[in-house]
């Protein structure tokens, strides 16, 4: 009970959160903006909405492939058509309860296959590992890219405000200079205070993270295929990329961005989606913010709406998709059941 308590508390502090960033963005808007958000979703091309939906499909296909990389070493073979379907399932779980996707989608891979949730487990692990590895990288290229654009951002809208309330503090180049401070201090305080951080909860819960990334790229080598598994651990990502890139193409304010704008995006938006469950509320919202960065105001609305129609075309595909598996799946039971004719 206490688990299911739990849980349930865990599930309603999330929704909660995303239907509060909901509220939070909506309420400063302009009428304006808020016409400007229902036009766009009138205004919309599909077609690009539709695009972006199938590469989505795509990059959950890939990732069925490579699940059942991992899966042969063990000697399992599932099926592509299984494995797709499980990992389906398992993004429509998510979105009900965060994390909860992983076991549902190796508990079908035992019903239909056989295959030990234990073992699909743990090769899930590995999964989330390199994904994690790939986001991190991603960030870290994202930063460097857009650094000046970040920089000039940071100049225009925080400095001033800086300057306002403390105008004895020199701005030039204070970005730069306060991530630089950061990072020294950090390190002190990590240098001074090193035991008592070691033994902390939360450097055991970043440690234990980055002992399974460094777990899941050894177990690359033991893989029949190692080259063929990076591949589509790329490809997954790419995919993922053209997802968000070819969506911003729906609307005339935002076809224009540039390659650059959209790795931001995704990068970003993707911090949202981890936060909320399938990022409702905060992934709209943080795609609109990115958007700033390159001219899309948040009066205008269009940030904010090229973001909802992004996130509402994924969460709707997983839905749909999601609950097809479902249904597939229970007639595959149903098959299975079946009696013997005596014929």
């Amino acid at each position: 009970m206490k688990k299911k308590f739990i849980s349930i508390l865990k599930l309603v502090s999330a929704l909660g959160l995303g239907i509060l960033i909901i509220y939070l963005s909506l309420k400063d808007l302009t009428p304006q903006a808020k016409e400007d958000i229902l036009s766009s979703f009138k205004l919309a091309n599909y077609w690009w909405v539709i695009l972006s939906i199938v590469l989505g499909i795509l990059s959950h296909l890939m990732r069925a492939a490579r699940w059942k990389i991992l899966l042969h070493p063990m000697g399992y073979d599932p099926s592509l058509k299984n494995s797709f379907l499980a990992v389906m399932v398992g993004y429509f779980a998510n979105l009900g309860i965060p994390r909860s996707g992983e076991v549902a989608r190796c508990s079908i891979l035992y019903k239909e296959d056989k295959i030990p949730v234990d073992k699909s487990f743990g090769t899930v692990i590995v999964e989330r590992s390199i994904d994690m590895l790939i986001f991190f990288s991603l960030f870290f290229v994202t930063f460097i890219v857009e650094y000046a654009r970040l920089d000039e951002y940071v100049q225009t809208h925080i400095y001033p405000a800086i300057n306002d309330k403390f105008a004895f503090i020199p701005t030039d180049q204070l970005f730069g200079k306060v991530g630089l401070s950061i990072t020294a201090v950090l390190i002190v305080l990590y240098l001074v205070f090193r035991k008592k951080i070691q033994n902390s909860s939360f450097f055991k819960k970043i440690a234990k993270l980055f002992s399974g990334v460094w777990e899941g790229l050894k177990s690359i080598i033991k893989i029949k295929n190692p080259g063929l598994f990076v591949f589509y651990s790329l490809g997954i990502w790419f995919l993922y990329y053209l997802m968000v890139y070819t969506a911003l193409f729906s609307l005339p304010q935002t076809s224009s961005l540039s390659i650059s704008a959209g790795l931001t995006v995704l990068v970003l938006g993707s911090i949202g989606i981890m936060i909320t469950p399938g990022g409702i509320g905060l992934y709209p919202v943080i795609v609109a913010q990115t958007l700033v960065l390159y001219g899309i105001s948040m009066e205008s609305g269009y940030g904010v709406a090229i973001g909802w129609i992004t996130w509402s075309a994924q969460t709707i595909m997983i839905i749909v998709v999601g609950s097809i598996s479902l249904i597939i799946l229970s007639l595959n039971k149903k098959k299975y059941h079946e009696p013997l004719s005596k014929d």
